[in-house]
């Protein structure tokens, strides 16, 4: 395979994980990229935040089913900021990322430092199977066991195991700001009832649930592929978007009829109005980071079923054994607490998270009480431009702020 072609790899992973991915489209500049994280093992702390002059710690945590993630903490902003409790806010990042996604543009624009400096604790998530959070009290990355997970356990273990480690560290309820595949989990532990008793507010950027109108023709062929056969053939339960599955993969995908493998990355995410060439160098750099095969095969279930339920485990004895019931249980986004504040911001352009589908989770949250509910369409922004978009402090993020104020 040629160069262009395993670099379109990268992208193909992204669009099926519903993760961070995008060309620039008018794109600003370029800059320097994180040149500690060249040479230093050390951890987004001693590699990222530290030198931007920002005080960073780092934490284990220990998952119920045994994963132990990586947390880091910039308690405060660059300058000290006032003595006194900061409200803790927890970023969770999507698929085939991590933590780092947070701090890739200059601390004016990432909104892990935005946070910090306007008066928050702010706590950044890494997880299971990522760079940083790769170990388990029993179990090896080798060891196929270790991936036997898919969005289900994020949202059932890794989310109660972060969100309740915060709680019990700084003795307060948190805000919770999820981008993409974080936005499912914490629906989907929402709904069940899970976290809402240490959630003040959670704000969803470009929010994932249903993906019947995804528009990517590229990433609906994608998520086909992951209907089964092409599992079998991968034979493995890691899903590394460097590695050779994801070369395997991308094979698969770029042979079926209408599918243009080296089509811009625009087509793919949609227009991204407003990322800076550097950013997104670093973004393709650094964050491509592992996941499970089984994570992939759920989305592929929730696209091509038009619902979403708990992992279908591809038989009726095997859904019993998991849930006592021989089809996978659906995940009702309307049993979402009707007095949790809710903001959910997302994109005209973004062609993963459709403007229709998105509408389809609004519709879910039609008796959502009416002042906890705040739905922000921006019409020129696709799913990149969210997280790593130049202008995102103004469009997004000011308004993000207001909203953990209000409901503080």
């Amino acid at each position: 395979m040629g160069f262009r072609c395993f670099n379109w790899l990268l992208v193909i992973a992204f669009v099926l994980s519903v993760g961070f991915q995008g060309e620039p489209a008018g794109a600003h500049g370029r800059r320097q990229l994180l040149p500690s994280l060249e040479t230093a093992d050390d951890g987004v702390c001693t590699a990222v935040v530290s030198p931007q002059g920002y005080e960073c710690r780092e934490y284990e945590v220990k998952t119920q089913d045994g994963y132990i993630l990586t947390m880091n903490r910039i308690p405060q902003g660059r300058g000290g900021g006032s003595a006194g409790k900061r409200q803790p806010v927890l970023l969770q990042h999507g698929v085939t990322a991590d933590g780092l996604s947070w701090l890739l543009n200059p601390p004016q624009q990432s909104l892990a430092f935005v946070l910090a400096d306007n008066g928050f604790d702010v706590w950044i998530t890494h997880g299971r199977g990522t760079r940083w959070s790769r170990r388990h009290e029993s179990l090896n990355t080798s060891d196929s066991a270790y991936w036997a997970w898919s969005w289900d356990e994020l949202a059932s273990y890794d989310l109660p195991a972060t969100v309740g480690f915060v709680f019990q560290q700084t003795g307060q309820k948190l805000h919770y700001v999820g981008h993409s595949m974080g936005t499912l989990t914490a629906l989907s532990a929402f709904s069940e009832g899970k976290l809402v008793d240490k959630i003040k507010s959670a704000a969803l950027l470009t929010p994932v649930a249903y993906l019947t109108y995804m528009t990517t023709t590229i990433g609906r062929a994608a998520a086909s592929a992951f209907s089964g056969e092409l599992l079998g053939d991968l034979g493995v339960a890691e899903f590394d978007p460097k590695g050779a599955v994801g070369t395997k993969f991308l094979e698969a995908v770029c042979a079926m009829p209408g599918v243009n493998c080296f089509d811009l990355m625009a087509s793919l995410t949609g227009p991204n109005c407003c990322l800076n060439d550097s950013t997104v160098d670093a973004f393709l750099k650094y964050e491509l980071q592992p996941t499970s095969v089984r994570t992939l095969v759920h989305f592929s279930q929730t696209f091509r079923r038009g619902v979403i339920t708990k992992y279908d485990h591809g038989s009726s004895t095997a859904n019993m054994a998991a849930y006592g019931q021989s089809s996978p249980p659906e995940y009702h986004m309307s049993n979402i607490p009707h007095d949790l504040p809710l903001l959910l911001s997302y994109g005209g352009g973004d062609m993963l998270s459709d403007v229709k589908d998105v509408q389809l989770l609004l519709n879910d949250l039609s008796n959502h009480d009416a002042d906890k509910l705040v739905a922000q369409l921006v019409k020129e922004y696709a799913h990149l431009d969210f997280v790593m978009g130049v202008n995102a402090k103004q469009v997004v993020y000011d308004g993000l702020i207001a909203f953990f104020h209000k409901h503080s």
